[in-house]
């Protein structure tokens, strides 16, 4: 008995250290991407600060969607779209079209990335 649950204690803190290397990865992943729009888009400080307000904002409202276990996943991805759309909106209010077309570029090329097979 005392084999079976020391088992399932290890399985358990297991499972509870990959999950919190996910949402790391996650993170730091959503930073660096940050950082990169920063340094390629060439923000004023102007625009920094509001970029930053921006993050800071949008990045709070997915982790709170992500956390909501009353959604599927498929209304879960539903709303993340939605937000990613206004944030977007909001973001461009503040860039010049030269930044809108270097964004919309970064995030081809990003999603471009993602959909690439990981066996190669």
């Amino acid at each position: 008995m005392k084999k079976l649950l020391l088992f399932m204690f290890a399985i358990t803190l297991t499972a509870t250290i990959a999950v919190a290397q996910q949402q790391k990865d996650y993170k730091q992943e959503r930073t660096e991407w940050e950082k990169k729009l920063k340094t390629e888009l060439k923000l004023t400080a102007d625009q920094t600060t509001k970029f930053d307000a921006l993050n800071s904002d949008y990045d709070a409202k997915m982790d709170a969607l992500a956390q909501d276990a009353s959604l599927s996943m498929d209304a879960q991805k539903e709303k993340k779209m939605a937000l990613k759309k206004e944030k977007e909106g909001k973001l461009f209010e503040f860039l010049t079209p030269e930044q809108q077309d270097k964004y919309k570029t970064l995030v081809d090329q990003k999603m471009k990335e993602m959909k690439k097979p990981t066996n190669q």
